[in-house]
């Protein structure tokens, strides 16, 4: 049908006012409605029903309502639309409103399937366990059914919130940006698999329109107007309640956060925004942003409904603290994070086996997906023996299982049981082994560790497949040229033939080619960082150092020419039979090489049986020469 109209434009065109008849075909095309096949139509209505037969579960008490699952669990600390308040400046006015208005907010999420969303600026290059609380009752409503959105704020976390900041935020450089959304993207992915995964433990049913995005702001703030920014959002007021200005920051902020909500308000269906305690003020200028531009539409084509039903909410999730005031999440002053190369495994659930006895049952309800009965029983068995610590080692399992899967959960219990129940181990043992990759196909639970350092003399001049081998990316300089070849690893760059690097803000994949290596300086951030991928989760974000800065760290990689590990083991063999004044000839050193080299090798066993062992490289050379001598 556009293919009619484009040839048919310049027959149309008579037709049009002067002004109509200078605009693109694309510009024409614009607010064309998307064409949708018949067979999503049925599936949509499939949708509907079964959305209708769930209200009416609700309604008949089979099944709860989220909005009572949240507030059982304790998610719930100031709400915002409608009869917006907090808790902490409640009169009985508002009280009295919030108990009327209360049951609209249930029956909005009983009936329909709202989307709802949480945001997170790329600050640093991980979110840390304080970050997992606003998610937490996103994940709950996509394990019932409703369409969420994780939003990495590509664009916001450039200008940085200054809610509660007595400071500006130092201004972040493009390589630490893209850096820090690389990260946090494949973060928010992984957990959101074992989301998936707790979800089936606990007996969620899969629906395919519980649709889950993740998305990044800056893919529509790079190419909007900030003209129509202000002409649809011209008409907000700003109070100020305080004496000492604001700040550009302070007014554009909340402008971007509100766009955004208003984006995937008017894009993705979704009503409602989660933060946590601080973002209550934020929140609710994004709702006004939206009622604000839904109303100032011009078009009645385009215009939005404006019911109850349809307006903008949300919410803010409590902040916690422990019995002495300290920030939840904090850990001797530092954040406990995420990343399992910041914050190893075994750290992260040392520290909820830490928490006290009257905080664990709180914590318990918020961070998992145990049933509340099922935590109640949980807590009474407790009880009989709280030395035993059940409770805070349940905690421990159920957020690792969130953050970094079942099988690193199942490990880390494993050894911290070993290390405090017999008094050996380690934890700095513990820590190397927990960041060791699993054998076989890489997963987002076991990927290897992303950031690494190389010379620049090999980004800027020995070419992509030996980057690739250098990197871990190819077993070898050949196969480094083969995926090359093949196209099948990626560099973070905008997409396109002509070798443009990454957009601020951004993170696109452009496949990588054959290029001539004086080519691949083209994709560096800021000359200093280049990021590139095979597969969906092995990432490589590669700091490129000075020659000197390298060769003084002592480091080497694959391929690195003179040192090669053989080479190396031989020249320091030499070294120290020289120092003990004894000269060995090549062959001498060469066997000993072999016999050094074999003493090196890992053992390699069957995953689910340590019984069962591989034969090393230097065993299996051994039987191959004396099956040819037997020849």
């Amino acid at each position: 049908m556009l293919g009619t109209l484009g040839h048919r434009l310049p027959e149309l065109r008579r037709d049009m006012c002067l002004r109509c008849a200078r605009l693109p075909a694309v510009q024409l095309r614009q607010n064309q409605s998307r064409w949708i096949s018949q067979k999503v139509l049925e599936k949509r209505l499939v949708g509907e029903g079964e959305w209708l037969k769930r209200a009416k579960a609700i309604e008949n008490g089979e099944i709860p309502n989220i909005w009572d699952t949240f507030e059982e669990r304790g998610y719930i600390k100031d709400i915002a639309g409608w009869a917006s308040y907090t808790k902490s400046s409640l009169s009985f006015a508002k009280l009295t409103c919030v108990i009327r208005r209360t049951p609209q907010i249930k029956e909005l999420m009983r009936t329909k399937r709202i989307g709802a969303y949480v945001g997170v600026d790329p600050t640093a290059p991980s979110l840390h366990v304080g970050h997992l609380l606003p998610f937490m009752p996103l994940f709950w409503m996509h394990l019932n059914g409703y369409v969420t959105v994780s939003l990495v704020g590509g664009a916001t976390g450039r200008i940085g919130d200054p809610t509660g900041r007595l400071k500006d935020r130092e201004i972040m450089a493009n390589s630490e940006i893209s850096t820090n959304i690389t990260k946090i993207h494949y973060q928010i992915k992984k957990i959101w698999a074992n989301v998936e995964a707790l979800g089936r433990k606990y007996g969620a049913k899969p629906d395919w329109a519980a649709k889950r995005h993740l998305v990044n702001n800056n893919m529509w703030w790079q190419s909007l107007p900030m003209y129509d920014v202000m002409k649809r959002l011209g008409r907000v007021k700003n109070k100020m309640e305080k004496g000492d200005g604001m700040s550009l920051a302070e007014f554009v902020y909340p402008m971007m956060q509100g766009w955004d909500f208003w984006h995937l308000y008017s894009k993705l269906g979704v009503q409602m925004q989660i933060g946590g305690s601080d973002q209550y003020g934020n929140i609710v200028a994004g709702i006004d942003a939206v009622k604000t531009i839904r109303s100032s539409e011009e078009n009645p084509a385009m215009k939005m409904p404006d019911t109850w039903k349809d307006d903008p909410i949300g919410f803010t999730v409590p902040l916690l603290t422990d019995s002495s005031g300290t920030k939840f999440g904090k850990s001797a002053g530092n954040a406990v994070w995420l990343d399992p190369f910041m914050t190893t495994p075994f750290e992260l659930y040392g520290y909820f086996t830490r928490r006290p006895d009257d905080e664990v049952e709180k914590l318990l309800k918020l961070f998992t997906f145990l049933p509340t009965a099922d935590i109640t029983k949980l807590m009474a068995e407790h009880q009989k023996d709280p030395p035993k610590r059940l409770a805070q080692h349940t905690l421990a399992f159920e957020v690792l299982s969130l953050v970094h899967g079942a099988d690193v959960a199942i490990r880390e219990q494993q050894q911290h049981r070993v290390m405090y129940s017999k008094g050996a181990g380690d934890a700095s043992e513990s820590s190397v082994a927990s960041s060791k990759v699993v054998e076989g196909q890489t997963t987002l639970n076991n990927a290897p560790r992303m950031d690494m350092q190389l010379p620049r003399s090999l980004i800027c001049k020995e070419g992509i497949a030996r980057i690739l081998f250098a990197a871990g990316l190819a077993g070898s300089i050949s196969e480094g040229h083969r995926i090359a070849k093949g196209a099948g690893a990626y560099v973070a760059a905008a997409p396109g033939k002509d070798m443009r690097g990454l957009v601020p803000g951004n993170l696109d994949w452009t496949p990588v080619k054959l290029w001539f290596p004086k080519d691949v300086p083209k994709f560096l951030i800021d000359d200093r960082v280049l990021i590139i991928r095979k597969g969906k989760h092995n990432v490589r974000i590669i700091e490129v150092v000075s020659d000197d800065e390298w060769a003084r760290s002592g480091k080497s990689y694959p391929g690195e020419p003179y040192k090669g590990k053989t080479r190396v083991t031989m020249q320091a063999l030499r070294e120290m039979a020289e120092a003990e004044g004894r000269k060995l000839s090549r062959r001498q050193l060469e066997e000993m090489v072999k016999e050094k080299l074999a003493e090196e090798e890992e053992e390699v066993t069957v995953v689910n049986n340590t019984d069962i062992r591989f034969p090393t490289k230097s065993e299996r050379h051994k039987v191959m020469n004396e099956l040819k001598k037997g020849q």
